[in-house]
């Protein structure tokens, strides 16, 4: 309230005492100091390989095989779907393969019951091609007739016909056994993995953050079940603003403090950028990890985050509060413009313009 009080008595003073009335105004000096800039971000931790557990098949749930905060290995059973239809065709697959194997195995049985015939049809072919042959070459001698001629050739072709016949059943009989003991196989694996579906299992070594379903309630492949992830490491997960986006590299240092822990500050260093921008909040998804994480920590945990992005030594700096829109600062002499470098959240480096004993005051509001 005095300093507007004293701005007002300055006004209308002749311009000699205009230089004193700057001077009673407070100011200060550019200084010389190490300036570190960087990117804010809001953060959420989130451990790793966070993920949803859904189901492949629908129904009921028979049962929750696991509490939220459980310890889970790779594979170990969540939930248990009822699943009657599947055990059903598992067991009929299953005696449909063991018939299968039993007629493969036992396939000299029925293929030896064809050989048989083949070596009766064998001898009946030879048997009719000899008398063929007899009765074609009186035939060529005009000795019997044209009837009893046509009789022995129909029964020659006819028995050469049924052992061409009986030779390709015996192959294609060989071929069938062999096809439908795969298919039994086949469908066994197949019957035995959709009952495998029935029962949801771990993807990963770690642990169950929630179960979203009790006994009793329906399923579909679309709702998660569960949400499972790393029991002991966690990321960072931070949306970055486009206009930052190309300053964030792998690797940079970034500085942590966690609502959960006020009074401490942790180190962590960018570990992933996303090149998707999400359309609906115009940011980037970059995460980091930890290099000196909290005794513990949980899934959804917030704080924020300041990404280093260059820190210059010996910079010439001035609060920004001293800065107008125009990249002019207020010094004895008027507004006077200047080139700017490096910026943090309070203070912006001069690199033209002034020195460090130039005296500037607060611009005008």
């Amino acid at each position: 309230m005095k300093k507007q009080v004293y701005r007002l008595m300055c006004i209308g003073v002749p311009l000699f005492a205009l230089s004193y009335c700057q001077r009673a105004e407070q100011s200060l000096s550019p200084e010389v100091t190490t300036l570190t800039e960087s990117v804010y971000a809001s953060i959420t931790v989130q451990p790793e390989d966070l993920y949803n557990v859904h189901s492949s098949v629908g129904g009921i749930i028979k049962d929750v095989l696991v509490e939220e905060g459980d310890s889970v290995a790779y594979e170990t059973p969540l939930i248990q779907i009822k699943s009657t239809n599947p055990e059903m065709n598992l067991r009929n697959a299953q005696l449909a393969l063991d018939l299968a194997k039993r007629n493969y195995e036992g396939r000299a049985n029925v293929l030896n019951e064809i050989r048989d015939e083949i070596s009766i049809a064998q001898l009946k072919l030879e048997n009719d091609s000899i008398n063929f042959v007899k009765q074609r070459n009186l035939w060529n001698k005009n000795i019997g007739t044209q009837n009893t001629y046509e009789t022995r050739e129909l029964a020659y072709l006819t028995a050469k016909a049924n052992l061409n016949l009986l030779n390709n059943r015996l192959l294609r009989t060989e071929q069938d056994l062999l096809t439908k003991w795969e298919e039994a196989q086949n469908n066994y694996r197949n019957a035995k993995s959709t009952q495998g579906d029935y029962t949801i299992k771990s993807r990963i070594e770690g642990r169950v953050y929630e179960v979203m379903k009790e006994p009793g309630e329906i399923v579909n492949v679309q709702e998660p079940l569960a949400v499972l992830g790393n029991a002991k490491q966690f990321i960072i997960e931070m949306e970055i603003d486009e206009v930052d986006i190309t300053k964030i590299v792998l690797g940079q240092r970034t500085i942590i403090s966690l609502d959960a822990y006020p009074d401490e500050v942790f180190n962590a260093f960018i570990s992933q950028i996303y090149p998707r921008k999400n359309m609906a909040t115009q940011t980037f998804k970059v995460e980091a990890k930890f290099l000196n994480p909290p005794t513990k920590l949980f899934s959804g945990l917030s704080g924020e985050a300041n990404i280093i992005t260059r820190v210059k030594e010996e910079a010439l700096v001035i609060p920004r509060t001293y800065l107008t829109d125009k990249n002019e600062v207020k010094t004895e002499d008027g507004l006077v413009p200047v080139q700017t470098g490096l910026q943090s959240l309070d203070q912006v480096e001069i690199l033209s313009g002034i020195d460090a004993t130039t005296k500037i005051y607060l611009p005008k509001q």
